[in-house]
C-alpha cells in the first residue's frame, strides 16, 4: 500500500469485464493470460480478445485451450487468439514458453493457480501451491520481462485470492517440510505472494514503465474447486470470522483483473492491490474484505523476490 489517496472507479463488485472494457480499444495490444482457457482466465482472456488484443492462452490442456479460442474466435471475431503450453509448475515448460515468445508484451495476467489439492511436490521438492501460484509466475515475468519493457505502458496483473487472509508467508517453512501440511494454509500463503510479488515488482520495474497491481478477484464457483467439495469451498473462500463469502459470476470476477489490464482509470499505478474494481483497503480484522497488512509488507516483498531468485537458480 502506499500513502497516497487510494485508486477508485466508476465500478462495483456487480461490474462485469465487459462493462470496465467498454470503449476501450486494445488492436495492437499483445497479452498473454495464463490459465486462459477456464474461470476467470476465459472470462479475462475473452474480454481482451473482444476490445481486439491479440491474446495467447498460456495452459497446460492445449486441446481446451484451441477448443476455447475457437469460442473466443466465433465470440468476438478476433482471430489473432492464439494457445500456447505452459505448466507453471516444470521449469523446463515456464522456459520454453519464454524462449518462444518474439516481440514486445503489452499485458501479462497472471492468472493461473491450483486450490488445496492433496499434497504433492514437485521433482525439486516445492510445494505444488507455491510451485504454481508463485514461482511459476514469478518465473515467467521475469523471463518475459524484457518484452514487456520494449511494449512501453505494460501491464502485469498478479491475480490473488481473499483467502491470502489467513497466512502470511511463513519463510521458515514455504515448502511445510518441518509443519503439517495444510491444504488452504498452503493456498492462502501462496496467495499472499501473489500481492507481495507486485509490491516489489513494481519498485524494481517502474523506471521500465511497468505497470504490476495485483487483484482480488471474489469467490467464483469454478473448476479452480475441482479438489474441494461444495462445503470446503464455502469454507476456502469464507473470510478469517467463518462469515458467508458472496458468490460471483466469472464475468464479475475478471473485472477487477480486466481493469488493471487495460483500463486508463489506472494508468501509471502500481504496487497496489484491487478488489471490486477500486483499490483494496487494509483488512479489518474480523472482515473477509481488504487486503492483509502482511500482503502490502514491502520487506516481506522484497525478501520474497530474494527467496524466489535463489529458489530458481539451485
Amino acid at each position: 500500500m502506499t500513502d497516497t489517496a487510494p485508486i477508485s472507479t466508476p465500478f462495483t463488485a456487480e461490474s462485469t469485464a465487459g462493462e470496465v472494457v467498454a470503449g476501450i480499444d486494445l488492436t495492437g495490444r499483445r497479452a498473454v493470460v495464463t490459465g486462459g482457457a477456464s474461470g476467470i482466465g476465459a472470462e479475462t482472456a475473452r474480454t481482451l480478445a473482444g476490445a481486439g488484443a491479440q491474446v495467447t492462452l498460456a495452459v497446460r490442456d492445449t486441446a481446451q485451450g484451441r477448443r476455447r479460442a475457437a469460442e473466443f474466435v466465433d465470440a468476438t471475431g478476433n482471430e489473432t487468439i492464439r494457445v500456447a503450453p505452459l505448466d507453471l509448475a516444470d521449469r523446463k515448460s515456464v522456459a520454453a514458453f519464454i524462449a518462444a515468445w518474439d516481440g514486445p508484451l503489452h499485458i501479462l495476467v497472471n492468472n493461473a493457480g491450483v486450490m488445496a489439492p492433496p499434497e504433492v511436490r514437485t521433482p525439486q521438492g516445492w510445494e505444488l501451491h507455491f510451485a504454481t501460484n508463485h514461482l511459476g509466475h514469478f518465473a515467467l515475468a521475469l523471463g518475459l520481462h524484457r518484452a514487456l519493457a520494449a511494449a512501453g505502458g505494460a501491464r502485469v496483473v498478479s491475480v490473488g485470492a481473499g483467502a491470502h487472509l489467513h497466512s502470511p508467508l511463513v519463510f521458515e517453512d514455504i515448502h511445510f517440510r518441518e509443519r503439517a501440511y495444510d491444504p488452504w494454509t498452503a493456498y492462502a500463503q501462496s496467495k499472499t505472494a501473489n500481492a507481495l510479488f507486485a509490491v516489489h515488482a513494481w519498485e524494481r520495474w517502474e523506471s521500465d514503465g511497468i505497470s504490476v497491481n495485483s487483484s482480488l478477484p471474489g469467490a467464483i464457483r469454478t473448476r479452480l474447486h475441482r479438489h474441494v467439495g461444495p462445503q470446503e469451498a464455502e469454507r476456502g473462500a469464507a473470510g478469517p470470522d467463518g462469515d458467508a463469502p458472496q458468490w460471483r459470476t466469472p464475468a464479475q470476477g475478471a473485472a477487477t483483473s480486466v481493469l488493471l489490464a487495460a483500463s486508463s482509470l489506472v494508468e501509471g499505478v502500481g504496487g497496489r492491490c484491487f478488489e471490486d474494481c477500486n483499490e483494496a483497503p487494509l483488512n479489518a480484522p474480523g472482515s473477509h474484505r481488504g487486503v492483509a497488512p502482511h500482503a502490502t509488507d514491502p520487506e516481506a516483498a522484497e525478501r520474497l523476490w530474494q527467496v524466489s531468485v535463489e529458489t530458481l537458480t539451485v
